[in-house]
C-alpha cells in the first residue's frame, strides 16, 4: 500500500490565505510608513488589511464592504465556489499569521493614538487588555489541547459564548472596534488634543458621525467587555492545569 504522501514545508507556506496573509502585512507597513503624511490613504490600507481579504472570515469581509454589493457578490462566490480555499489549504501558522497580524496592526494604531490624544494612558491600557487577553487565551487553548482560541463552548460565560460562538456578532464587535480606532485617528488635527473634546465637538458638528460614533462605541465596548472575560477565563484555566497537574504529581 503506497504511503501518503507529505506535505513539503515549503508548500504550506504558499497556500493561497498563506500569501494573502502575507500581502495583509505589506499593506500594514506601507500603511504605517504613510500615516503621518496621508491618513486618509493609511486609514484604507489599514482597513482593506483588516478584513482579512478571501482569508475565511467572509462575514467580516462582505459586511465591511456592503456599500459595494457588486464585489460583495462576487467574492461570496469565490469564497463558495473556488478550490483554492478549500480545507486543506487553512493552516496553524496562517491561523497564527492571521492573529499575530491582527494584534500588531491594532497595537501599533493604539501607540499612534496615545501619543495624538490626552490621557494617552487610555490607549495603552486598551493595548495592555488586548494583547494580555488573547496571548492568556492562545495559551490557555494549546493547554486545554484544542484546535482554536475561539473554541469556548465548556465556558459558563454567556456573552462569552455569543462573542465566540455568533460570527455575525462577534464580527460587528471586531469591525465597531477597528473602525472607531480609524475614526479617532482621522479626526485629530494636532498631536495632544482632548479625547472627550474632539469626539464632542465632531459629534456636535455632524449628526450622522454621532451616530456612527455611538454604534461604533457599542461594539467597542462589548470588545473590551470581552477581553476582560477571556483573560480571567483562560486565567482560571491556567490555574486548574497547575492544580491538575500537582495532584497528579
Amino acid at each position: 500500500m503506497a504511503k501518503k504522501s507529505r506535505p513539503r514545508k515549503l508548500s504550506v507556506y504558499l497556500y493561497i490565505p498563506n500569501i494573502i496573509g502575507y500581502i495583509r502585512v505589506l499593506l500594514n507597513c506601507f500603511a504605517f510608513y504613510i500615516c503621518s503624511s496621508n491618513k486618509q490613504l493609511f486609514s484604507v490600507l489599514y482597513f482593506i488589511s483588516f478584513v482579512k481579504w478571501l482569508s475565511g472570515n467572509w462575514f467580516c469581509l462582505i459586511s465591511a464592504l456592503s456599500v459595494m454589493p457588486w464585489m460583495v457578490g462576487l467574492l461570496a462566490n469565490l469564497i463558495k465556489m473556488s478550490h483554492l480555499i478549500s480545507p486543506p489549504l487553512f493552516s496553524t501558522f496562517g491561523a497564527v499569521l492571521d492573529m499575530v497580524t491582527d494584534r500588531i496592526s491594532t497595537a501599533c494604531l493604539l501607540v499612534i493614538l496615545s501619543q495624538v490624544y490626552r490621557p494617552g494612558l487610555v490607549f495603552l491600557s486598551l493595548l495592555a487588555l488586548d494583547i494580555g487577553s488573547h496571548w492568556f487565551q492562545m495559551y490557555s487553548t494549546f493547554l486545554a489541547g484544542k484546535a482554536s482560541h475561539k473554541d469556548v463552548k465548556d465556558s459558563t460565560n454567556w456573552l462569552f459564548k455569543a462573542y465566540y460562538g455568533n460570527r455575525i456578532f462577534m464580527c460587528y464587535c471586531c469591525v465597531a472596534c477597528e473602525l472607531l480606532y480609524i475614526t479617532l485617528f482621522l479626526l485629530a488635527k494636532d498631536h495632544n488634543e482632548n479625547l472627550t473634546e474632539v469626539v464632542a465637538e465632531a459629534s456636535k458638528q455632524n449628526s450622522a458621525l454621532a451616530v456612527l460614533l455611538a454604534l461604533l462605541l457599542v461594539g467597542w465596548a462589548i470588545k473590551q467587555a470581552v477581553n476582560f472575560i477571556q483573560m480571567k477565563t483562560a486565567a482560571d484555566l491556567c490555574v486548574d492545569y497547575d492544580i491538575n497537574k500537582k495532584q497528579k504529581a
